[in-house]
């Protein structure tokens, strides 16, 4: 099934109907998506890291999961499928996805559907809109990045800290200097660098074409997030997706913080769910390059707009009385937008 999930889209496969074996799975997913090759053409994907994704789902035998859920992302133009990270956005189709193969019984009115996140050990919960039973796409949700309205899918995010790096903060500070660049290590379900786009010589509001088009700049992030694999625990991430690039600066339509994301080699159009998670938790913490430039509400619940180049993302963060972040929610939306068979 071919599905959105919030801003990205990519396929949605059985843990059945794919081989078995990781590396004829990974040549088969390559063959499919058209990797690699920079336009994808023969293939599936959509020229973009955002279209080239994969979701592998199963009915869970774990207590207090109704389904495992493994990610995917296959390379645009290199050889490549890492599961080296989860995606926040494809998990918004994993709840329809489930309830239309069966694996999970629809109830009336809404279903919540208890996902296991099969790359990280980490669990999420999503609620779908299921009027008589089955699922309906349709609904007044908006989300920025992707136009129109649809069927609200609230996700819910409880003890994502250290999901790839072992640990919030895998240096144990909330500042490092990298490559001569504060900057804070963070993992909150997404493992990202964060630091202020003036440090790196922009102003943090340009489009995704200007920053795509500054090879100095892309240079020099790529050198920190080389430099910086191994404090995060990552190892090598010369050829993973992750730590994702966070540029950030204050926000200029209301909102709690301006972010422009490399993912990590491509300006995102918008941000990943859970690499908004990581940055406003770290908006959250004092003396970090985030905090600097964030602007924040006072309470132990915080909604955070975090400000992209397509709007904005909001980040509902539930703190301890420590100031320590316990639960994340976000809205997304899906849509089912082809079911059928895909040949290699």
């Amino acid at each position: 099934m071919w599905m959105r999930g919030g801003t990205s889209k990519g396929a949605f496969f059985l843990t059945e109907d794919l081989p078995a074996d990781p590396a004829a799975r990974d040549a088969f997913l390559l063959r499919i998506m058209g990797s690699p090759d920079p336009r994808q053409i023969d293939g599936m994907g959509g020229a973009d890291p955002l279209t080239s994704k994969v979701a592998v789902v199963r009915k869970s035998a774990r207590e207090g999961a109704d389904v495992d859920y493994l990610f995917l992302q296959v390379f645009v133009d290199q050889a490549i499928v890492s599961d080296a990270q989860n995606c926040g956005n494809i998990l918004a189709g994993i709840g329809p996805f489930a309830i239309e193969r069966g694996l999970v019984e629809a109830q009336e009115g809404e279903t919540r559907i208890r996902v296991y996140l099969e790359n990280t050990g980490q669990r999420a919960v999503a609620t779908v809109q299921t009027p008589q039973g089955r699922v309906t796409y349709a609904g007044d949700a908006r989300i920025d990045g992707v136009p129109g309205t649809a069927a609200p899918i609230p996700l819910e995010f409880r003890d994502t800290a250290g999901s790839s790096c072992g640990a919030l903060l895998p240096t144990g500070n909330a500042v490092d200097v990298v490559e001569g660049v504060p900057v804070t290590l963070i993992d909150n379900g997404m493992p990202c660098v964060v630091m202020k786009a003036a440090d790196m010589g922009v102003t943090g509001y340009e489009d995704r074409d200007t920053l795509d088009a500054d090879t100095a700049l892309k240079a020099r992030i790529e050198a920190i997030r080389l430099a910086v694999g191994e404090r995060m625990n990552l190892g090598d991430v010369r050829e993973k997706s992750v730590p994702k690039m966070m540029l950030v600066a204050p926000p200029r339509n209301g909102g709690a913080v301006t972010v422009r994301s490399f993912i990590p080699h491509r300006a995102h159009a918008s941000i990943g769910v859970l690499g908004a998670v990581s940055v406003a938790t770290a908006c959250l913490l004092p003396g970090s390059p985030a905090a600097e430039v964030a602007e924040i509400a006072e309470g132990s619940r915080k909604t955070l707009s975090v400000e992209h180049p397509t709007g904005e993302t909001t980040c509902v963060m539930e703190l301890d009385a420590r100031g320590t972040v316990v639960t994340a929610a976000m809205l997304r939306t899906a849509r089912k937008l082809m079911d059928g068979e895909v040949f290699a």
